[in-house]
């Protein structure tokens, strides 16, 4: 009784808590942060402990399927470079950075503990600053920079706190470190691919919401899994596994499946993550009991001071890190605008030539696809660009969050000062979370970082919208063709779907499809068919690569929720 009265107390704190928080234009990780913190110390208030493995590998892995689920590939693909020097480079400075002034402050724990301190208090958490980006208005480039570091990050340090805890036990060379990392990254994205593609495969013969949704629960869970068997990161296994499953969605599973699939999501990593921050709030007491108890001459006050050393140390370590980082995406950039003749040049040889002469129908589509993909990225980088406002952005979004708490508390029981070491995570944690978290929206207004181009997301809308609407005028032309239907339906299909009337005859009667059953099944079927076309020259346009992911994926909601609708229809007239 006592833990269902908690749950239930937990859960409308964390609604409440969420709601005053958008009311104030405040993240809701930050409000409930503070009032975890508050809570700590009322009196009365039960401890709740939460075992560490639980929320590493229990929590964790849903929330970064979830992220990932919603990445488009498209733009991962793209920022690959940033993305990696962010979540892999920036997180291997940090940690050696962070490692040698926790040795310079206690070098009685030694080189490994301190290490491995460094890699629990290296990776970022986007969350916060990410719901504020968005409220912001944040270009979503900057926005993808900061989800794709959040989402591999966490592998990265989780790969380097476990060689430094491995060489706290023994021997751990420099090389092997290397190697271990290299072998974690290839086998974890090897077996996030497969449980990507079966996963989706396999939902694709489902013809039942709930069913659908139920699965998508554990597919983090049987990406993570075989992936820590085989000594790899799981955490990486489900972030690629996220992807792909993102990124061949619209291909094979129902809309209606997807729609309530994300719904589901959003509310379970709702829970979750507003969950795991109360609870790290909540911790701070017991936390405080804990290195009092073992102060071991290494008092409250001075622990203290150490994590706000740390906390300073990595935010200045970031900010250096960024600048290059900025120079290298201006650098490709310039690059993209030397390379967009030659490419232009191709395009147009590729509207000239028949490449059929030459090449077979597959070679053919995969050089026209490869030439279009060029031209897009070209757009993207010369059109979405990074400049020193995104620049200074980039480099005070660095909060960490509960992840770093939880994996300071992973460290071997017998770790030197190992109390005093989760505090100076946990200052790290709280320090950049709020200090960052709260002043970000005071930084992105005084830089005043341009968003993105409200003109050019209309433009690319109503160029991909006509795209779909010549696919589906084409796809009735054919049926009209064929006389398989009957000419009233079609008119009335090609009305309904926005699609430019073709000339009819003005004495042809035109009934009303839905008064007769042969009729509406008819209609029901048409309108189907044509959302297919629509949904097939929509996957190709994303082939090509020509439009912006926003634009993309605001034509690809509303189509799903126009065929869901119809796919609802159509089971309950067959029922």
């Amino acid at each position: 009784m006592e833990v269902t009265l908690i749950a239930v107390v937990g859960v409308a704190s964390i609604v409440a808590v969420a709601a005053f928080s958008q009311r104030l234009g405040l993240a809701a990780p930050l409000s409930l942060v503070v009032v975890g913190i508050a809570l700590s110390f009322v009196p009365g208030v039960p401890v709740v402990e939460v075992e560490p493995e639980w929320v590493l590998a229990g929590v964790l892995p849903p929330l970064l399927y979830s992220s990932a689920v919603s990445m488009p590939a498209q733009d991962f693909r793209r920022d690959i470079k940033a993305i990696t020097g962010l979540a892999v480079l920036l997180v291997a400075v940090s940690t050696l950075g962070a490692g040698w002034l926790v040795h310079l402050l206690l070098p009685q724990i030694g080189w490994p503990a301190a290490f491995a301190l460094g890699a629990v208090v290296s990776p970022t958490d986007a969350v916060a600053a990410t719901s504020v980006g968005r409220k912001l208005g944040l270009p979503s480039r900057l926005l993808t920079l900061l989800e794709g570091e959040g989402l591999v990050n966490d592998a990265s340090a989780l790969v380097l706190l476990r060689s430094a805890v491995a060489a706290m036990a023994g021997a751990v060379s420099l090389w092997g470190v290397a190697g271990k990392f290299l072998f974690s990254v290839v086998v974890a994205v090897a077996v996030g691919l497969v449980v990507g593609l079966v996963n989706v495969h396999v939902r694709a013969l489902l013809n039942d919401t709930v069913l659908n949704t139920a699965i998508s629960f554990v597919v983090p869970f049987v990406a993570y899994v075989p992936a820590e068997e085989f000594d790899a990161s799981g955490v990486l296994a489900v972030v690629v596994c996220g992807v792909v499953t993102g990124h061949q969605s619209p291909r094979l599973l129902r809309a209606q499946d997807r729609i309530g699939e994300a719904m589901n999501w959003r509310t379970l990593a709702f829970l979750l993550e507003s969950t795991i921050f109360l609870l790290m709030g909540l911790g701070l007491k017991t936390l405080l009991d804990q290195v009092h108890a073992h102060e071991n001459g290494l008092g409250t006050g001075r622990v203290l001071l150490y994590g706000l050393a740390v906390t300073g140390l990595v935010i200045v370590v970031r900010m250096v890190f960024v600048v290059p980082l900025v120079a290298m995406v201006r650098r490709d950039a310039r690059r993209a605008a030397e390379a967009k003749p030659r490419v232009e040049l191709w395009q147009e040889r590729l509207a000239t030539f028949d490449l059929a002469e030459r090449f077979g129908p597959r070679k053919k589509r995969h050089i026209e696809r490869r030439v279009n993909r060029a031209g897009g990225d070209i757009a993207f980088r010369l059109s979405e660009t990074l400049g020193w406002q995104g620049g200074v952005v980039l480099a005070w979004s660095g909060m960490r969050g509960a992840i770093t708490v939880a994996a300071a508390q992973t460290l071997p029981e017998d770790t030197p000062y190992r109390e005093q070491l989760i505090l100076i995570a946990f200052v790290v944690a709280v320090t950049t979370l709020l200090l960052q978290g709260l002043s970000l929206p005071a930084v992105i207004r005084a830089v005043k970082i341009p968003g993105d181009d409200p003109q050019r997301l209309r433009t690319e809308y109503g160029e991909l919208m006509t795209e779909l609407f010549d696919a589906a005028d084409e796809d009735l032309d054919a049926v009209t063709a064929d006389g398989s239907v009957d000419p009233a339906v079609v008119d009335r299909v090609r009305a309904d779907s926005m699609i430019r009337p073709a000339p009819t005859d003005a004495e042809r009667p035109a009934p009303d499809p839905a008064d007769l059953a042969e009729g509406r099944a008819a209609y029901l079927r048409l309108r189907i068919r044509v959302l297919t076309a629509e949904r097939e020259a929509l996957l190709a346009a994303r082939a090509r690569g020509t439009y912006s992911s926003r634009a993309l994926s605001g034509v690809q909601h509303v189509l799903d929720l126009e065929e869901a609708r119809f796919q609802q229809l159509g089971d309950r007239f067959e029922e």
